[in-house]
């Protein structure tokens, strides 16, 4: 039985422009329940909404309208409570850029008071690679360290529920990889915003894709994949009579688009899977060499969304 953690109620954040005379909807009535231990990934383009989403949620902007419940907690009611319980990596902010790596994961560790913080500095430091530049000026840091470090400071406050805003970005694929085996490896609920399919693809439970401040579709990957997918594409190697099969094809309602590729190869999209068999009779009169049905990609449904 699934115990739900997060849960949102027409959550919805205005910005007023110019003395209210213009205003943007960042979020609208967003509906989410997130379940505990899931990893969730929020997906969308820029200014869909995601990061404002976060935001609220872990207390650093207030909704302008709608509520949300975080462990029992409404994060307007008790606040306090929902700090305790929640950690952020806002991607590389939320550092100190003139002190050193070290201090900045000792101050928050003395801030959240985390027990025995120097050998878990340490412990994690190495985990992550970053042991050797710990007594860094953040400023001199790269940017794929500067991540590592943020990463290195939300895993140290040792909370149930992680908030993980483009916790990848500018770090190299060996990192990546180790990142991924560090959240699969996390005992708790992770809500993460990420432009790296291949990360999504590999760590989450469940997606949520946003745009224009509303959820678009709420399931797993292969739900996201069914609830979008309104086409399928199909390639077509054929030996002869590829002239006259795209004659043959056009004349046909349920292909939505033909491409030409190489001089033995078509790119057929077909208005929905039950078109199948009409296509397969269709093919049947020509010398077709093999089919092949190209798979939806999260990057495909991130694009449409």
């Amino acid at each position: 039985m699934t115990e739900t953690i997060i849960e949102t109620y027409d959550l919805s954040k205005t910005y007023y422009l110019k003395g209210k005379e213009r205003s943007i909807k960042a979020l609208d009535n967003v509906n989410l329940n997130i379940e505990k231990g899931e990893i969730f990934g929020l997906l969308g383009p820029n200014g869909a909404g995601k990061t404002t989403l976060i935001q609220i949620l872990t207390t650093l902007l207030q909704p302008t309208s709608g509520y949300a419940v975080i462990d029992g907690h409404n994060i307007l009611k008790n606040p306090e409570n929902v700090k305790a319980k929640v950690a952020l990596m806002l991607e590389s902010e939320m550092l100190y850029y003139r002190i050193t790596g070290y201090d900045n994961l000792k101050f928050f560790c003395k801030l959240y008071n985390v027990q025995s913080y120097p050998e878990k500095i340490n412990k994690m430091a190495r985990k992550l690679g970053i042991e050797d530049w710990l007594d860094q000026y953040v400023e001199k840091l790269s940017s794929g360290m500067k991540m590592k470090l943020a990463l290195c400071r939300t895993l140290l406050l040792e909370r149930e529920i992680l908030f993980l805003d483009e916790p990848t970005l500018g770090l190299d694929v060996s990192t990546i990889a180790l990142f991924v085996d560090i959240i699969k490896d996390f005992k708790g609920t992770i809500i993460l915003t990420s432009h790296d399919l291949s990360v999504v693809e590999k760590l989450c439970d469940r997606i949520a894709f946003i745009n224009k401040g509303k959820i678009i579709n709420v399931g797993t990957q292969e739900e996201v994949k069914r609830l979008i997918e309104t086409d399928i594409n199909i390639q077509i190697f054929i030996k002869h009579g590829k002239e006259d099969l795209i004659r043959d094809l056009n004349e046909h309602k349920f292909v939505s688009d033909i491409n030409m590729y190489k001089k033995d190869l078509l790119q057929v999209r077909l208005n929905e899977r039950s078109n199948y068999p009409e296509l397969l009779q269709i093919l049947s009169n020509y010398e077709i060499i093999k089919i092949k049905e190209i798979e939806t990609s999260l990057e495909d449904l991130f694009l449409k969304s």
